[in-house]
């Protein structure tokens, strides 16, 4: 699920009114399995406004009122899944973020003594047997990409009969375990070889293509699956759930991840040019496209009518359900981007990019 954030090279609270006025952004309930019809909740504006007034008239019941009448014009929005990237500040607990902070640590603790560490973990072992089957970094980057995505899809695959097995807490951290140190070892790899396969273009002194692909880079970020900002899930410290996701990102594309990935995959690509960078992209574009009709038919078996729904009007390419007019955007949707995960992601992408020399220098001291 965090794929992308580590392949990476560089790396309101509700206001409260009174009954009749409250403002807050669309109210949500969760959609149930498809043994039940989806709940469709009516969306709530952003800004506050009278309630509707109806009068009887010879030609039935009319509006009166400028509200009324502009209402009246508006085409009422339904969501059968959940507002993405919502953070209410009021809800947070302290000792969630403690407890968040200890598990980080642990977390980090064990994957560095028993894996990145050369002299206790088994990180360096597992590279270079791969890397033996063929002495080929292009066919190690490949394989590395490929054993990822395999670990990683199955888990996920497994997930509804692996929870009902252990429950959701262990179901996570073992999907977290295995496929944490399967990543590591495919950024560590990409980072210390990018510049070892055939070239087979040369395309960075083109003026102002560093600019363009920074910016590339810089807008997949803003691609990440939902479920990626909510860390305390992803740490098990929150029950995990699988959630059906509609607004924000949703809204150009129901699978962000996948167009997040491509967009980096070509970034990169297209600026290092050789054999080494091809053989990862291929690998994670075709992981990331598995990733979609996976997707798809996880989410269909857990919420059945209501990912119906959602995909009626949502679509894998992006933009394409806004064009074909499946998805319409209310004026203020730009504030579904106005939120902390987002702001988060700006900041921590920024400081990746500055923070490159001392990632390079991290990864080479491996010598994986």
């Amino acid at each position: 699920m965090a794929t992308s954030l580590l392949l990476s090279n560089p790396f309101s609270p509700l206001s409260h009114f009174p009954t009749k006025h409250r403002t807050f952004a669309p109210k949500i309930i969760l959609p149930t399995p498809k043994s039940t019809p989806p709940l469709l909740i009516k969306n709530n504006r952003y800004s506050p406004k009278p309630p509707r007034i109806f009068q009887k008239t010879r030609t039935g019941a009319s509006e009166i009122g400028e509200t009324a009448k502009e209402e009246a014009e508006e085409e009422e929005v339904v969501f059968a899944g959940e507002d993405s990237a919502e953070f209410d500040l009021g809800k947070q607990k302290i000792t969630s973020w403690i407890y968040f902070t200890g598990v980080l640590g642990v977390v980090l603790f064990v994957l560095d003594v028993v894996w990145i560490d050369n002299s206790t973990g088994f990180g360096k072992a597992f590279v270079d047997s791969v890397y033996s089957v063929s002495g080929s970094h292009e066919v190690a980057m490949f394989m590395l990409t490929l054993i990822f995505a395999a670990v990683h899809s199955g888990l996920a695959s497994f997930r509804d009969k692996g929870e009902k097995l252990i429950g959701e807490r262990a179901f996570r951290v073992l999907f977290a375990g295995t496929s944490l140190p399967l990543a590591v070892s495919t950024v560590v790899y990409f980072i210390n070889h990018r510049y070892d396969g055939v070239q087979l273009w040369q395309l960075q002194s083109v003026p102002g293509l560093h600019e363009v692909m920074w910016l590339a880079n810089f807008i997949s970020f803003f691609f990440l699956y939902p479920s990626t900002f909510n860390l305390l899930e992803v740490a098990a410290v929150d029950k995990p759930k699988m959630h059906l996701w509609e607004t924000g990102i949703m809204r150009i594309t129901r699978h962000p991840q996948m167009v997040g990935q491509v967009i980096w995959c070509l970034a990169h690509t297209i600026w290092i040019g050789n054999s080494v960078a091809l053989a990862a992209s291929i690998g994670l574009i075709g992981h990331h496209l598995f990733g979609v009709w996976n997707g798809d038919r996880r989410l269909a078996i857990r919420y059945g009518d209501a990912f119906e729904t959602v995909k009626s009007r949502t679509s894998v390419f992006p933009f394409a359900a806004i064009l074909d007019g499946r998805q319409k955007l209310p004026e203020d949707y730009y504030k579904e981007f106005i939120r902390l995960p987002y702001l988060t992601i700006t900041a921590l992408t920024l400081g990746a990019y500055f923070a490159h020399p001392l990632m390079q220098a991290a990864s080479y001291r491996l010598h994986w």
